[in-house]
């Protein structure tokens, strides 16, 4: 079942963390610290949602990182349950597609409750001085990258970037629920 993201307060710190990857590394939020801006990527590799949006997500990040935003993806679910989300998986398709970016393992899943998560994707743009920019959908269609008509996180990246405010229409994510243990 579908779910959205939470409308959460633009200007909110972004939460502290320290995660293993996917590739046995560890990173917190200070290894991040020289990027001018920090896309935190809540997704899997059972959803559909991710899925149909993966390889825009990736274009979108590699595309940036030549502009310094630093983007992470953090999976969350309970992959116990879920076994396409297990770290061997995850790293798996993190060598396949060639992500280009940390990816990290929330086995614990706290990570994803300071920050609010509710759905894979979940996605959250900080500014330089992590403080939350943008919160919400990666365009406005997931399912069919040929209908797509406004691209809102890449227009949220290029307002941070030119040091504009805040996007002031944000669009909540769509997507799984994130699978919490029980």
């Amino acid at each position: 079942m579908a779910i959205s993201s939470y409308d959460l307060g633009i200007g909110n710190d972004c939460p502290n963390f320290s995660l293993p990857s996917v590739d046995k590394k560890n990173y917190d939020l200070n290894s991040f610290s020289k990027s001018k801006g920090l896309l935190v990527a809540f997704i899997c590799n059972h959803c559909p949602y991710v899925q149909a949006i993966e390889d825009r997500l990736l274009t979108l990040a590699r595309t940036y990182a030549l502009e310094k935003i630093q983007t992470i993806a953090v999976c969350s679910n309970d992959w116990h349950s879920y076994p396409e989300d297990t770290p061997e998986n995850l790293h798996k398709r993190w060598q396949e597609k060639v992500y280009g970016f940390p990816y990290l393992l929330d086995e614990t899943q706290q990570v994803a409750k300071a920050f609010d998560a509710a759905c894979t994707p979940d996605l959250y743009l900080y500014d330089q001085d992590r403080k939350l920019f943008y919160h919400g959908r990666l365009d406005d269609n997931w399912k069919d990258e040929k209908q797509v008509k406004n691209q809102d996180l890449k227009e949220a990246i290029e307002d941070l970037l030119a040091g504009k405010n805040s996007p002031s229409l944000q669009h909540p994510t769509i997507g799984c629920s994130i699978k919490w243990k029980k």
